[in-house]
């Protein structure tokens, strides 16, 4: 059986490429039928917004490239090939496992150590799943990859340092609070950077999250997609007492907190600390604000000060993890030189044995007299005989096993010695 990946990623291929050879999930069914059709026996389809790729296994006689190549002809046109030529990449057997492995790992992702492609490979891995297109060897790897990605993540802190400024903005708040649950966050701004860390502080156990902007449907849909309570952009000073977190991303122009304004709030809070996260550009808070006692302001400069340590570290835990990731190759692959040659390892020694038994038959017959000693000599000597003769071609078929020239010599031992 043949292992083969093609596909391409960020790495490889700029967007408008990666769309157009995107598979919408209303389709990847229909794909992967289509592949089986093709000849594939099993086949499992990732598309994300960062990585479209073909993973499928084939008979030892059937060229898996080929599959692909059809599929892609007839699923984009026959000028795909042209059009993909120089970014999509064809990885086979070891390299094509090395490959998954390091997917499920975020080790291949555009930020290091993220966990959302865990997740895409899942549902990718699900859907194939529900189709029946995975049970065998595709099937083992992605499996074993699933698992790997889970030692990486026990092992290192590959994904436990905020690498996006909006995640920052939210670990900063946790190392300041402890827990969120129970404290009050108000977001300003409900743009891709106020989405984000409404998100990120979800994800962390916020459970009061207030939710204010310049258009007043805006601020709804997202308080309530974050089961929170949106407040009227005209008045949100005027709740700034209750909070204890305030999250700034608004697009204005100019401060919409100001010292004077912070001096009010922080009278009302009786000096309760009060914590300003300012991620907007240009700036929302005037920095003199954190000239007042019980008020603390980071701005966006600080948090990407955070951001840049994170990503030297996380490349340490990526070494790290990468040497996790090459070890369980290696275990796999070797795994799978078993499983592969285990049939025809087991009818060889069983072929030689049936003869090992008959001939001994054969001579106990002509030789009637001899001792129960000596008939076990017999059988010692002609068990080790046997085994000798199966030493060499065993030792072949595991060799080979697993690598994309050895199906000719494991063919060639099976035909030498009569095994279908």
């Amino acid at each position: 059986m043949k292992l083969f990946l093609t596909g391409l990623s960020h790495k490889t291929a700029p967007v408008h490429l990666r769309e157009k050879l995107a598979i919408p999930e209303g389709t990847l069914p229909q794909a992967l039928q289509e592949l089986q059709k093709l000849g594939a026996s099993e086949a499992v389809v990732l598309s994300t917004c960062n990585r479209v790729e073909f993973a499928i296994s084939s008979p030892d006689e059937v060229e898996p490239g080929a599959i692909i190549d059809r599929f892609l002809a007839d699923w984009q046109g026959p000028a795909s090939a042209s059009a993909f030529a120089g970014h999509i990449y064809h990885l086979e057997a070891r390299e094509a496992i090395l490959h998954l492995f390091r997917v499920a790992a975020s080790l291949d992702s555009m930020v290091v150590g993220e966990p959302q492609i865990l997740g895409q490979l899942k549902a990718a891995y699900a859907a194939a799943k529900s189709e029946g297109a995975v049970g065998g060897l595709l099937e083992a790897v992605m499996t074993k990859a699933f698992n790997v990605a889970k030692r990486v993540r026990s092992e290192t802190g590959i994904g436990q340092m905020a690498v996006s400024v909006s995640y920052a903005a939210v670990e900063l708040a946790r190392q300041i609070f402890g827990s969120l649950k129970g404290h009050t966050i108000l977001i300003v701004g409900s743009g891709k950077m106020g989405e984000l860390a409404a998100k990120h502080l979800r994800r962390s156990g916020a459970n009061r999250i207030l939710v204010t902007n310049r258009t007043w449907e805006r601020a709804v849909d997202l308080a309530q997609l974050f089961e929170g309570r949106a407040v009227e952009y005209t008045r949100f000073q005027s709740v700034l007492h209750e909070v204890d977190i305030v999250i700034s991303s608004s697009g204005a122009p100019h401060y919409i907190l100001t010292r004077e304004d912070m001096q009010r709030v922080i009278a009302q809070r009786r000096n309760k600390p009060i914590f300003l996260i300012d991620i907007a550009v240009p700036r929302n808070i005037d920095p003199a604000v954190n000239d007042i006692e019980g008020v603390f302001l980071k701005d966006v400069d600080d948090l990407e000060n955070v951001v840049n340590a994170n990503i030297q570290e996380r490349g340490k835990q990526a070494d790290r993890a990468e040497k996790i990731v090459l070890a369980e190759v290696d275990q796999m692959i070797a795994r799978l030189r078993i499983e592969e040659v285990t049939p025809t390892i087991i009818s060889l020694q069983g072929q030689l044995e049936e003869i090992r038994m008959a001939e001994v038959a054969r001579t106990l017959r002509r030789m009637p007299g001899l001792t129960p000693e000596q008939r076990q000599q017999i059988e010692i000597m002609t068990k080790s005989i046997v085994n000798k003769i199966a030493h060499g071609p065993i030792s072949e078929l595991r060799r080979n096993a697993g690598q994309p020239e050895g199906s000719a010599v494991i063919d060639a031992i099976r035909r030498v010695f009569h095994i279908e």
